[in-house]
């Protein structure tokens, strides 16, 4: 029991992560354009990094166990572009603002919207997290603290993915916060939900997981590339939005060398 209550609590910390992220976002002028292109960008990068050099990789593996290398890679194509395609479907019924009556207030509104997207995807990907790093503090404590260590530091980006365009869209610290928490508070939930897999049907759950792998690397890309960069390029130039991009992505290769070393 204590060994089950470490590995949660660590879960815990992992998800609030996304919390302190968006603690960054609001130490920072809701004017200041530069900070929230160079956020979005490399938020971006983080995304697209974490999505085709972890997740991708890793729903192959979930999936060819179970399913032999063709039936695994099949299902594994056709679940990241279902999780595209989900994407597609959330972003078309979130409000939009097509009128052009009102540029700052229709601006406003992309931003609110991006930010939405962001935590719906990050909530999503933080959900298998939570498994992870649960899973590995059950049998591993020490090995259970390198991985929600690596998992922390890719979390923070997160958090200022919901934040950041949520407070320039609202002007609201408070539901930018609260927006940014929520999405890392789906960790512990994967930790309690897989647990309770653990306990009742561990054998079978490579399959599943693997097709929850992929169809959020298509989730996350497609927030990524449809969402993330286009509006960090309408508020900072594109040499800074790419700087931010690859920043995004080095940091995120940063993380997963640190998982790979203490994993």
């Amino acid at each position: 029991m204590d060994g089950a209550f470490f590995a949660f609590a660590l879960t815990v910390v992992a998800g609030l992560a996304t919390s302190f992220g968006g603690l960054m976002v609001l130490c920072t002028k809701i004017a200041n354009k530069k900070f929230l292109a160079v956020s979005l960008s490399f938020s971006a990068g983080v995304m697209l990094y974490v999505s085709f050099a972890e997740i991708f990789l890793e729903a192959h593996e979930y999936l060819e166990e179970a399913h032999g290398n063709g039936a695994g890679y099949a299902i594994l194509i056709l679940s990241f572009f279902g999780g595209l395609a989900l994407m597609a479907l959330v972003d078309k019924f979130i409000p939009h603002d097509e009128s052009h009556t009102d540029s700052l207030q229709s601006s406003n509104n992309n931003l609110k919207h991006v930010g939405i997207s962001s935590a719906i995807a990050i909530a999503i990907h933080n959900f298998p997290e939570g498994f992870i790093i649960f899973m590995a503090a059950l049998y591993d404590p020490i090995m259970g603290i390198g991985v929600a260590i690596a998992i922390i530091i890719h979390n923070i980006p997160e958090g200022i993915a919901v934040a950041s365009p949520i407070y320039h869209g609202t002007g609201s610290k408070a539901k930018a916060f609260l927006a940014a928490t929520a999405a890392g508070l789906t960790e512990p939930l994967g930790a309690i939900v897989g647990w309770l897999l653990f306990r009742n049907i561990f054998g079978s759950l490579d399959g599943l997981y693997g097709i929850i792998f992929a169809a959020v690397a298509g989730i996350m890309v497609f927030v990524a590339i449809h969402q993330l960069l286009p509006t960090a390029q309408k508020h900072g130039k594109h040499h800074l939005v790419m700087k931010g991009l690859f920043i995004g992505m080095g940091v995120m290769a940063v993380s997963i060398l640190l998982l790979e070393v203490f994993g």
